[in-house]
């Protein structure tokens, strides 16, 4: 049996394939006089074996990996920033969007472990230990966007002030008169989640406004969850009189709840998103929500990439502001 700290030969990944050495060499390299199924059995078993370079690339190659893991309004401002900052230091943007399933996370890792890049970018993804194992083995800087969880200590990350801007929102809210402020949050494990969670409960408190577990419902950043979470919150015998949402995505789906019971925006709710997504100025009526700068978050993220070497580790964190429109009044009495 293997040894846990043995390094995996080119030679043994050969001879597991059945394939030469050389032939490896090719597929590490990118070099395009090798049979699609030849490389394809390559790249999955130099992910499997954990292969690692011993080495980054002497020099850049000129490709920066940007992995999203969905795409939507959230992700393309994500793309648009890291393309610009990418183009802007010379490099060009390989994009990866894993989608959902195994086999389409194995493609993006097994990508990565066999073509060169610069530095490797992640959005809103959830690492396993063999998507470290895997990045850790690249030598090359890896930062995470808006991390899910905890940040690994050992790479880069760029996040967002969402203690922030959950507090900001409320206040607002709470400024306007309200005092029924239900929220429908993003996924629990997710850390901006908690983090807008515990900003709504600290402005209430500051505010001295009992904070009430029944207005608080659980959503995943997602319209259907939101639709459900909001007319369950609107048919309860005393139901909010302002909701403030998670995303902006969220907020489309409360749009929709309250419709559904005859509520008009903000005459009878008032909402209030989270992102700023262009879709927020174009909805009737314009929603007031906080300005996430993804665009300028995913640009940070991808300099970071290019520019710090590979073990760096740095914290960054952008602000949040709150960008008022059309969906927030005073309840009415």
């Amino acid at each position: 049996m293997r040894q846990a700290t043995a390094r995996v030969t080119m030679a043994e990944v050969a001879a597991a394939a059945g394939v030469s050495v050389p032939t490896v060499s090719k597929v590490l390299n990118g070099r395009g006089d090798v049979a699609p199924a030849t490389r394809s059995r390559v790249e999955a078993l130099l992910a499997e074996l954990g292969y690692a370079r011993t080495t980054a690339p002497a020099h850049p190659v000129g490709v920066v990996d940007l992995v999203v893991k969905e795409l939507g309004a959230w992700g393309v401002e994500i793309i648009r920033g890291a393309e610009e900052a990418a183009l802007s230091l010379g490099r060009r943007l390989a994009v990866s969007v894993p989608g959902p399933g195994g086999s389409s996370e194995q493609r993006w890792l097994t990508s990565l472990a066999s073509s060169p890049t610069d530095g490797v970018v992640l959005a809103l993804t959830e690492l396993t230990a063999e998507h470290r194992r895997v990045l850790g083995a690249l030598r090359v800087p890896v930062v995470i966007v808006d991390p899910v969880g905890q940040p690994d200590p050992d790479m880069s990350s760029v996040g967002a002030a969402n203690w922030t801007g959950g507090l900001t929102a409320t206040e607002h809210l709470l400024a306007l008169g309200h005092r029924r402020i239900a929220t429908i949050t993003g996924r629990p494990s997710v850390l901006c989640s908690a983090a807008r969670l515990d900003g709504y409960r600290a402005a209430l408190v500051r505010a001295g406004v009992e904070p009430d577990p029944e207005l608080v419902a659980v959503g995943d950043f997602h319209y259907e969850s939101a639709v459900e979470a909001a007319s369950a919150l609107l048919e309860k015998p005393d139901p909010p009189t302002a909701i403030f949402a998670a995303s902006d995505e969220q907020a489309m789906g409360v749009y929709a709840a309250a419709r559904r019971h005859g509520l008009r925006i903000p005459d009878d709710l008032s909402v209030v998103g989270f992102d700023d997504l262009p879709l927020a100025q174009w909805v009737p009526p314009p929603l007031t929500t906080l300005h996430q700068p993804l665009a300028e978050m995913a640009a940070l993220a991808t300099r970071m990439a290019l520019r710090d070497g590979p073990g760096v580790s740095r914290r960054a964190e952008l602000a949040t502001d709150l960008v008022v429109r059309e969906s927030t009044a005073p309840p009415r009495r």
